[in-house]
């Protein structure tokens, strides 16, 4: 029996995967696996495999890292996940360790940092960069600059991930068949959404989802 601790990557861009696995498969305790790109796959994995820590991109092929974490708080709760992104470390930092992520890593840092990551949270530790902790203690300090938040802020996660759909331009059909809701209700987020972030109109709604899905921050302002 080997005495590695076994690591489940639920990534959807295979050659990052692979990139990612071959670094953490050099170390003597430590061994990669898992080609789970999408929730559904990925909690077949971990019901197949039993990881000792899971790695989790926070945008997958057809669903979201932030569910799979939820997934695992209420079914796995002796497993921990590291939440691997691309996107905004603030806003997305917080929403992973709200749903019971036990870190969080860039994608940039990763090839620098995921290791010791992985060690620091397979010891019972939380995760996060110098950067991270320092922004999320201020977000709870009540001082101007922590209640000056971003506008997504106000967004709950289902609509934050409508929002993401929205910007990689699925309509709401797709969008209602990808979370398994219906048009109805996907509209009824589509509506929130415009009322939290200020919009009035369809096409304002469409361009600020996709400028946020390209850039990470949100522009509230119509042209």
């Amino acid at each position: 029996m080997s005495d590695k601790k076994k690591i489940l990557l639920v990534e959807d861009h295979p050659i990052f995967r692979l990139g990612l696995a071959e670094l953490i498969n050099q170390e003597d305790d430590l061994e990669a696996f898992g080609n789970a790109r999408d929730v559904d796959r990925a909690i077949i994995e971990i019901e197949e495999m039993e990881p000792d820590l899971i790695i989790a991109d926070i945008s997958l092929k057809s669903s979201d890292g932030i569910d799979l974490v939820k997934h695992v708080k209420q079914h796995h709760k002796n497993i921990p996940v590291l939440v691997l992104s691309m996107h905004d470390e603030y806003l997305y930092a917080q929403r992973a360790l709200a749903a019971g992520s036990r870190g969080y890593i860039m994608k940039q840092e990763a090839m620098e940092s995921v290791v010791s990551a992985i060690h620091h949270v397979l010891e019972g530790k939380i995760y996060l960069n110098e950067k991270v902790k320092e922004h999320i203690l201020l977000s709870m300090s009540d001082t101007p600059k922590a209640r000056d938040k971003s506008p997504v802020d106000r967004l709950t996660d289902r609509e934050l991930q409508v929002f993401k759909l929205i910007g990689r331009g699925f309509s709401s059909r797709e969008i209602a068949e990808r979370l398994f809701l219906s048009i109805k209700t996907i509209g009824t987020y589509r509506e929130r959404i415009k009322e939290k972030l200020n919009l009035k109109h369809a096409n304002e709604l469409v361009r600020c989802a996709v400028h946020f899905e390209k850039t990470g921050q949100v522009s509230t302002q119509t042209q």
